[in-house]
């Protein structure tokens, strides 16, 4: 038997596909799909089924002194047991076996991960193949021309594995137990996450160190034979052209100059033609910058295009390349897409020119080629719109490579209103080259007549605009990717990762990533304690060394034992600072849940979470101050900069999902509940009859609004009501249940809730989950995934492992999965 392994299932099913010719059946072998025909089988991972952790004597973070994992021994077990055990039974009865994992130094690793296990099972060959897109033609000519594993590269990521295993745990461990801050809301810390963070602290700092200047722009309409446009004002400033003026006064003469013209002259005329070269080739970092200024997140764009990798429709998406290979045909894959209704156009069109040679950019590698699409198209009903959106993105990428330049041609006019000059910039588009395939990038005009020297024009309205100089831009998710490369922060495939984590660990929030308190106070004890911590030089260094065992240049025992010894001198300098380190994070933790004064002692109101989990406002002064205000029960409470001027209390949000609110301030809430009366509307259907219990609408303290019995506590039945608009008691009853319709006022339009109970019967109804696309954002695509990965049903999900799902499916988060399993337990 020919065992052959890939590094996911959905690979597994494609590769199968393509070397069966369609043919191969699946059986189901501990939960995990098994495709066969003849005597092949081939058998999908969930990406590392291996993982590396300390021995079970270092688990106890109170019991284990943190620098003791620096030098603790690592030791390897499998994370994905009903695989590993799969892979074992396989390997038993197989004659040789293929590795197909992805080719990449983390595929490699997993490549080696599988080899060890089916080495231990069977004396046959073990051989290698890749390839840089699961097509049809890329995979048959990869199985006929098998290779070995490349055991340095395998090596180098096995490095990063322990590397950032010891980095992490140490220090995570360290700051988090000097801050007391243990369960769900440890400190975490990692070799790349946080000089990456530190980028995005010192950006913050620049922001917030900066003083703004003022300064006046001038503008003025000029017209020839009715025809209107704007010029501005500037002057020279040591021989360079200047257009902001700084001197009030100054500003204020020159507009009341061009304000007592009527006319200018023209004294300056230049035209000129500019060439638009045609855009490089997609390596990994242009495909995110590309993707989002579409409103792709690194994360969602990269996994976008695993999944068209997967699917057979794009070239592997993990690649510093920026030059097509030589073996590429542009006209060959041009051809491809003649006939399609969306393509079909633009390629004939392409195919006609004289001479099709596309860009090239700086990098050129050997691993992968740029990013571009295979030439096998997908249905356009088969994708999901975000995954279109993103493969016409590459589609047109790999067009605009092999197009033309665009032409522009360009007028300056400067005309001259005694001693002060005004200059307007015209640009045409002559030929749309490149532009006419890819629209991503601008095309727009700016009409300016053409005129002759000499020339008068008449001056109609002048305007003078006051202004400030910017603060920098935070960086935004793509823009943080570059500048981690520039750096050498991370690789090609970690760095989206990267961000991701730094917004799952609540350092970042927001886009353009804004850091937390938490994050400015993990950076600032970094700094004084151990700069280390946050060097990007170190961290470079670390990734250089990597490189060099992938190369055969260095061991990894090497590199690991000079890990360590960093390591070691980091812990030098904070083994003294522990406790100043612990009073820092722990006043910086306080400001991210920071409300405002507390009315009874002045301390100051937090954000806290009671041993339930509910989340509630208490004194920073407890237990001696015991004041408390209740908050939603539905969400993540977050801070917000907007303060109630009454009392003094920054806003929450409820972060929720779909359901996300801004709850306000939360004493405002409770003084409203306080201040209202109940209305009631009716019996109360549980205990009316018995105990004369009654429903009113009810105002809560948390902000929420509800149908509720009047014998609270004593008779808990209660009905859900929205939160916001006013709510009218009708006089039409519910022959049912005997009970008013209700109308909430909210918005345009008005709410006819009708009946209380039938319109939450209604609602458990429609909310009711019978199968996996009953689920919140849960459609048929993502359901094909997770049946491909063992998920069939609502009771497979239940007692599904979220971590190892999600690794599993593309696309698909562990917190997703989690909502998920709650939503089905509810």
């Amino acid at each position: 038997m020919d065992l052959i392994i890939t590094e996911k299932e959905n690979a597994a099913r494609r590769i199968a596909e393509i070397l069966s010719e369609g043919t191969a059946d699946a059986e189901r072998r501990n939960g995990v799909n098994v495709y066969r025909w003849g005597d092949k089988r081939v058998v999908g991972l969930s990406g590392h089924v291996v993982g590396v952790d300390f021995p079970s004597e270092y688990a106890n973070w109170r019991d284990v002194e943190p620098v003791e994992l620096i030098d603790a021994d690592v030791q390897k077990s499998p994370t994905k047991e009903n695989i590993v055990a799969t892979l074992r039974t396989l390997a038993r009865k197989a004659d040789e076996a293929t590795i197909a994992t992805d080719y990449d130094r983390e595929g490699e690793l997993i490549g080696k991960e599988a080899y060890e296990l089916i080495r231990e099972e069977m004396d046959g060959p073990i051989k290698r193949v890749r390839f840089s897109s699961i097509t049809e033609n890329e995979v048959q000519e990869a199985f006929a021309n098998p290779d070995d594993l490349d055991f340095d590269l395998a090596a180098a990521g096995e490095a990063r594995q322990i590397i950032d295993l010891v980095w992490g745990a140490a220090l995570t461990r360290f700051l988090s137990l000097s801050a007391r801050q243990l369960g769900d809301d440890f400190i975490s810390v990692g070799r790349v996450q946080s000089p990456t963070l530190k980028l995005i602290v010192d950006r913050e700092r620049e922001i917030q160190a900066f003083n703004p200047e003022d300064y006046w722009e001038l503008f003025a309409d000029l017209q020839k034979d009715g025809q209107g446009f704007e010029a501005q004002y500037f002057y020279d400033d040591d021989g360079s052209e200047a257009e902001r003026v700084w001197d009030e006064n100054e500003a204020k003469r020159v507009s009341e100059q061009l304000r007592s013209a009527d006319a200018a002259t023209v004294s300056s005329v230049r035209r000129r033609t500019r060439t638009d070269t045609p855009p490089t080739p997609f390596n990994t970092t242009a495909f995110i910058s590309a993707a989002s200024s579409l409103g792709y997140s690194a994360q969602r764009a990269m996994s976008i295009a695993e999944d068209l990798y997967t699917a057979g429709y794009l070239t592997y998406p993990r690649t510093d390349n920026t030059v097509y290979p030589e073996d590429l045909e542009p006209d060959s894959l041009l051809d491809a897409f003649v006939g399609s209704s969306e393509f079909g156009e633009d390629a004939e069109t392409l195919l006609e020119l004289d001479d099709i040679e596309p860009t090239a950019g700086d990098e050129e590698t050997t691993d992968h080629p740029p990013i571009h699409p295979t030439g096998e198209l997908p249905p356009r009903g088969e994708l999901g719109d975000g995954e279109w959106e993103i493969y016409e993105l590459v589609v047109r990428r790999f067009f605009a490579t092999v197009a033309e330049a665009a032409t522009w041609e360009h007028l300056r006019v400067v005309a001259d209103v005694g001693d002060c000059q005004l200059k307007a910039n015209g640009k045409r588009l002559v030929d749309a080259g490149y532009h006419a395939v890819y629209p991503y990038a601008s095309t727009s005009e700016n009409h300016v007549p053409d005129v002759e020297e000499g020339e008068p024009l008449a001056l109609t309205e002048v305007r003078l605009e006051d202004k400030q100089t910017q603060p920098p831009r935070r960086y935004g998710q793509s823009r943080l990717i570059k500048k981690m490369e520039e750096l050498g922060l991370g690789t090609k495939a970690t760095r989206h990762n990267i961000i991701e984590k730094l917004y799952d660990r609540g350092y970042i929030e927001s886009d353009p990533p804004r850091p937390t308190a938490l994050a400015e106070a993990v950076v600032e004890a970094a700094e004084s304690f151990a700069e280390h911590v946050v060097s990007d030089e170190m961290t470079a260094q670390l990734e250089a060394d990597m490189a060099a065992i992938a190369d055969g240049e260095a061991t990894l025992d090497d590199v690991t034992d000079e890990s360590r010894e960093m390591l070691e001198r980091v812990f030098e300098e904070l083994r003294e600072s522990s406790e100043d380190i612990g009073d820092h994070l722990q006043e910086s933790l306080k400001a991210d849940r920071r409300l405002g004064p507390c009315p009874e002692c002045g301390d100051d109101l937090l954000v806290r979470r009671s041993r339930q989990g509910s989340y509630f406002v208490g004194c920073d002064g407890f237990p001696e101050c015991r004041y408390t205000l209740p908050l939603p029960n539905t969400g993540e409470p977050l801070v917000l900069d907007e303060t109630c001027e009454d009392h003094e209390m920054n806003h929450v949000k409820m972060l929720a999902g779909r359901d996300t609110f801004v709850h306000g301030c939360p004493r405002c809430k409770a003084e409203e509940a306080d201040d209202s009366e109940d209305r009631v509307i009716g019996d109360c259907p549980e205990c009316g009859e018995t105990h004369g219990g009654e429903l009113a609408i009810k105002q809560l303290r948390s902000g929420s609004r509800l149908v509720g019995c009047t014998r609270y506590p004593d008779c808990d039945y209660s009905l859900p009501l929205p939160r916001r608009g006013e709510i009218e008691v009708t006089d039409d009853f519910c022959e049912e249940h005997d009970l008013p319709e209700l109308v909430v006022h909210s918005g345009d339009e008005p709410w006819e809730l009708g009946c209380p109970i039938c319109n939450y019967h209604e609602y458990q109804a429609e909310q009711a989950v019978e199968d996996l696309e009953d689920l919140d954002g849960l459609g048929a695509k993502t359901a094909e995934k997770l049946a491909d990965a063992g998920v069939e049903s609502l009771a497979d999900l239940d007692s599904a492992d979220a971590e190892a799902v999600a690794t599993a499916v593309q696309g698909v988060s562990v917190d997703q999965l989690r909502e998920w399993q709650a939503q089905v337990s509810a």
